[in-house]
């Protein structure tokens, strides 16, 4: 394999383990969502933040491999492209490790979706709940809105 060749491989290897990682917390995540753990909600997203930076991050050096590549083949910055102008064996090995890739990003943006529904429905639940406990507090027929203290009316009307 040549040098820039086995550094996009070695950034998608990378990716691939910090997107397990990403998962593992991501399905953490789904289940304090579920349970309505706030405090757990709330430990975990640091470490959601920071594994989801760190895959940008190394989206982006693996972009700046493919250019590379890509200019020393003379061909385009696509997979498509590359895999064509590499030797069979490196081209077979690349495009498995690339398809681990987009199967793997798939499954985050799935769960990611996921989570978002979760806490899109918490909220709504939240906001409705709040709406009727204005409600409530405002009704005059409620047995919630501001006492009427009937003692002293009977008492000013005897005297």
């Amino acid at each position: 394999m040549t040098k820039p060749t086995k550094q996009l491989e070695q950034l998608w290897w990378d990716w691939l383990s910090t997107a397990e990682r990403l998962l593992r917390s991501l399905h953490e995540q789904t289940a304090a969502l579920t349970l309505r753990q706030t405090e757990r909600v709330e430990t975990i997203q640091p470490e959601l933040d920071r594994l989801q930076d760190l895959m940008a991050e190394i989206d982006q050096k693996a972009v700046a491999c493919a250019q590379e590549l890509a200019e020393e083949f003379g061909t385009e910055p696509n997979l498509r492209s590359l895999v064509q102008a590499l030797p069979k064996a490196e081209a077979q090995q690349l495009q498995s490790v690339a398809n681990r890739v987009i199967v793997v990003g798939r499954n985050v943006q799935q769960v990611v979706a996921k989570n978002r529904a979760l806490i899109e429905n918490e909220l709504e639940y939240v906001n409705g709940t709040m709406a009727l406990i204005a409600k409530a507090a405002t009704d005059k027929q409620s047995g919630y809105g501001k006492a009427v203290v009937q003692s002293n009316l009977v008492m000013n009307q005897v005297a």
